[in-house]
């Protein structure tokens, strides 16, 4: 498909979305956040990928938030309406989908654009990269998951502290605190996602899938329900043949083929 407000392109079987929208900082507009849905829903049917990176277009931006000009006409209304329901479901779907997804943070990541990178299963910054919760400065608070996947990953208290102060942080300062998983010179960044990607190629995709619902199952219920999803996801990994290929290739001395099955 061809896209305004995003590009897409696959390469080795890794599928790349930017936003792309560099003098508005890539602010997510709804016409933006229509294609990234509709480019990940096409990457989800198809079997053109293993895998999906999305990131920001030029240096300055992953993106900057929410499009400030869309945010001073929404009203209680609007907020109700089956329209806004797309900000909640875009970072929902791409947090369960098949694909695994990483968000390479290659600038200012804000509001809106920060809420869609913690929906991704992994995130690495550049080291310039600022990340921030500011809305409530507009007199607001994050409306697409954003308090509820920080306290997730970061813990009450600094979520509680990024949320309330509105102010954004390093990218060291994330990686300090578990909001990144890696900090790479900016130039370096993509290189850094396709070998992350590379990692996952070698998984195999129904034990891939199972590992990350275990653990995003893991903050909503107590252990001992926890335990049983696990269990249930274990024999999964089972029935899907990837164990055999694992233990096999683990006996014979080779590296598995986990993607044949």
């Amino acid at each position: 498909m061809t896209y305004s407000k995003i590009s897409v392109d696959i390469e080795d079987r890794i599928a790349t979305i930017t936003l792309t929208d560099p003098e508005r900082r890539n602010a997510m507009s709804l016409p933006m956040r229509e294609e990234c849905m509709s480019a990940l829903r096409e990457l989800e049917t198809s079997d053109d990928a293993d895998c999906i990176i999305l990131t920001g277009d030029g240096p300055k931006a992953f993106s900057a938030g929410a499009d400030i000009n869309e945010l001073k006409e929404r009203t209680v209304t609007s907020e109700l309406s089956s329209q806004a329901n797309l900000r909640r479901e875009l970072p929902r779907f791409l947090e369960t989908m098949r694909l695994p997804t990483l968000a390479c943070i290659n600038g200012h990541c804000l509001g809106a654009g920060l809420e869609i990178a913690l929906a991704c299963t992994l995130r690495i910054a550049a080291n310039t990269a600022r990340l921030g919760l500011p809305e409530i400065n507009l007199g607001v608070i994050p409306g697409s998951g954003g308090t509820q996947r920080l306290a997730r990953v970061i813990g009450l208290g600094r979520a509680m502290q990024m949320v309330t102060l509105g102010e954004p942080i390093s990218a060291q300062e994330a990686f300090t605190m578990g909001l990144v998983n890696a900090v790479h010179e900016g130039t370096d960044l993509m290189e850094a996602g396709r070998e992350i990607c590379w990692k996952w190629q070698a998984k195999g995709p129904v034990s891939l899938m199972a590992a990350r619902d275990a653990v995003l199952a893991s903050p909503d219920i107590d252990i001992s329900a926890g335990i049983e999803i696990e269990r249930k996801l274990f024999a999964l990994c089972l029935a899907s043949g990837e164990r055999d290929e694992g233990v096999s290739a683990f006996l014979e001395k080779r590296k598995p083929d986990l993607r044949k099955i």
